[in-house]
């Protein structure tokens, strides 16, 4: 297992599907569960802020996650919300449900069973190093500095977003995110990586650089065999 953390606009999703690809490993996007929950929240009009009704209605809610790196999309409740988790709306409110802690612990062990499940996977999020996975062969801190990662998220979202709002959305969102997860310093046996001025291909060199030599000869031996990460529900 690899296993990625790091804060916003870092480069997480973009180098653990890439690694993903490259190690013919499943691959999870630990955010886009909290982007999924906060879409139904939404959409069910509850208050985001009452963190009992929503926990209730997580509780309640069925998650199905596709885990192949190629394809990874992400249902709640027969939706699929792959796109719609994107919207700036949910951008916007998805720090009170990755604050809640009731939240955090259901999905904590939904990724919990969902890594459980894969043959090898490659997950990514704010405390996979050191809660979800502490046990994981490689352990990456992703960082990059702040304007940089705004630039990134910048560019994702496109033009036609406000710049003080992306700013304001990262920034936040790292604040708010670090009273609940610690992402911002690496613990013990974990490898910092600074993607600041390194591209996509350079950062996927530099952690599967850290993967085991025996496990490279593997994922060369099974990267002809049928894509990984089947999907799963939890």
């Amino acid at each position: 297992m690899v296993a990625i953390d790091g804060p916003s606009g870092s480069g997480k999703s973009s180098t653990a599907r890439a690694v993903a690809r490259r190690l013919s490993l499943a691959f999870l996007d630990t955010g886009a569960m909290y982007r999924a929950i906060t879409w139904l929240v939404l959409k069910e009009g509850v208050d985001r802020r009452d963190t009992a009704a929503v926990a209730r209605l997580l509780a309640g809610a069925r998650l199905d996650v596709q885990t192949d790196p190629d394809d990874p999309r992400i249902a709640i409740d027969g939706h699929d919300v792959t796109s719609a988790i994107r919207e700036p709306e949910v951008s916007a409110a998805v720090s009170a449900l990755a604050t809640n802690l009731d939240v955090r612990a259901d999905l904590i062990e939904r990724q919990q069973a969902l890594i459980a499940a894969a043959d090898g996977i490659v997950a990514e999020g704010r405390d996979i190093t050191t809660v979800v996975a502490p046990h994981a062969q490689v352990r990456v801190l992703l960082v990059a500095d702040p304007d940089a990662r705004v630039a990134r998220r910048h560019a994702e979202l496109g033009e036609g977003i406000d710049a003080a709002a992306v700013t304001d959305q990262v920034i936040r969102r790292d604040r708010d995110d670090s009273t609940v997860a610690e992402f911002e310093s690496a613990a013990p046996g974990v490898t910092v990586v600074d993607s600041t001025r390194l591209s996509l291909d350079e950062v996927v060199e530099v952690i599967c650089a850290l993967v085991p030599a025996d496990y490279l000869v593997h994922a060369a031996a099974r990267s002809g065999g049928p894509s990984p990460g089947e999907g799963a529900s939890s």
